[in-house]
């Protein structure tokens, strides 16, 4: 019987993507993607914004290192694995990893709102992040 877990994605990178190495050898890339969901209840509109870790491996891993930049638009396309961690503080927390089979490029925030090329977005990240947002960088990895 054939079975498939697979999750596709469309969202901004929220870090620049770090590349290392296994103990095999073998080359993994990671970085953020920050998705946004709108809501509506009771006539007042929400926003809210879930953060996932993906991670390339090979020669993806190399090339995503290469080309793929904080304030991008990206599609990624992989396999989903919760995964749940505790803080040094005690707090339990889920960390929404994705092993990529795929990625494309789609834009910058730039290049939608009117400026040329992908550079850092003003501000730096967080400038419009709503509070209490989760910070990617505060997984234990």
């Amino acid at each position: 019987m054939a079975s498939m877990a697979k999750i596709s994605i469309i969202g901004n990178v929220g870090r620049d993507p770090e590349l290392r190495m296994t103990s095999g050898g073998r080359p993994v890339c990671d970085f953020s993607v920050a998705v946004n969901r709108v809501s509506t209840s009771a006539g007042e509109r929400t926003e809210q914004t879930d953060w996932y870790r993906i991670s390339c491996w090979g020669k993806q891993a190399e090339t995503a290192q290469q080309v793929v930049q904080k304030g991008q638009q990206i599609y990624v396309d992989g396999r989903f694995s919760p995964r749940e961690w505790t803080t040094k503080e005690g707090e339990k927390r889920t960390s929404l990893d994705i092993s990529c089979n795929d990625f494309q490029l789609l834009g910058s925030r730039r290049d939608r709102e009117g400026g040329m090329g992908g550079g850092p977005v003003p501000g730096g990240q967080g400038a419009d992040a709503p509070a209490g947002t989760f910070d990617p960088d505060e997984i234990p990895f």
